[in-house]
């Protein structure tokens, strides 16, 4: 089985698939002076015609650290938050269809937990591994029902799992 390491989360490295934005302890621009700062305009995704957008969770817990099935979104991208753990993302440069899985291409990033992460409409991926035994609940974003009508997911044959190398 082939196996890829975790990287570390950067925004040159994962600018190919999106971008995040640390919550919790913002650098960014902001308004206001404490006790209260409003940190403003801290990360931007392109939004399909949509008009309601929903807030999931996504509760992981401990799994064998291999890729073994993938999804993606046509029309929309997508926003992961892990809310109380850090977690590992897979992703993969987006295709033009479910039969053409970029594999050798697929990478794994280490998600600090607060960290908002944006996925790019067509950029592979899945729910995310925790990155220790507990279990991480992760806020989903994405336009409401997407899960119904614009999720292609493909479970991959034995032979072409991923390993995650981590720690």
């Amino acid at each position: 089985m082939k196996k890829i390491k975790v990287e570390q989360l950067s925004l040159e490295a994962y600018k190919p698939f999106g971008s995040f934005a640390n919550l919790i302890n913002p650098t960014d621009d902001k308004l206001g002076t404490p006790p209260v700062e409003f940190f403003r305009d801290q990360l931007q995704i392109d939004v399909s015609p949509a008009n309601s957008w929903s807030y999931s969770c996504c509760r992981v817990e401990q799994r064998p650290l291999v890729i073994d099935i993938l999804e993606y979104h046509s029309a929309c991208g997508e926003v992961v938050l892990p809310l109380d753990n850090d977690i590992l993302l897979q992703v993969g440069p987006a295709t033009a269809n479910k039969n053409n899985i970029p594999l050798d291409k697929m990478r794994v990033f280490y998600v600090p937990k607060g960290t908002a992460i944006t996925i790019k409409p067509g950029v592979w991926h899945w729910g995310p591994f925790s990155s220790n035994n507990k279990p991480a609940n992760i806020l989903i974003n994405l336009p409401e029902r997407t899960y119904a009508n614009d999720c292609v997911v493909v479970e991959l044959v034995e032979t072409d799992y991923i390993g995650i190398d981590y720690k």
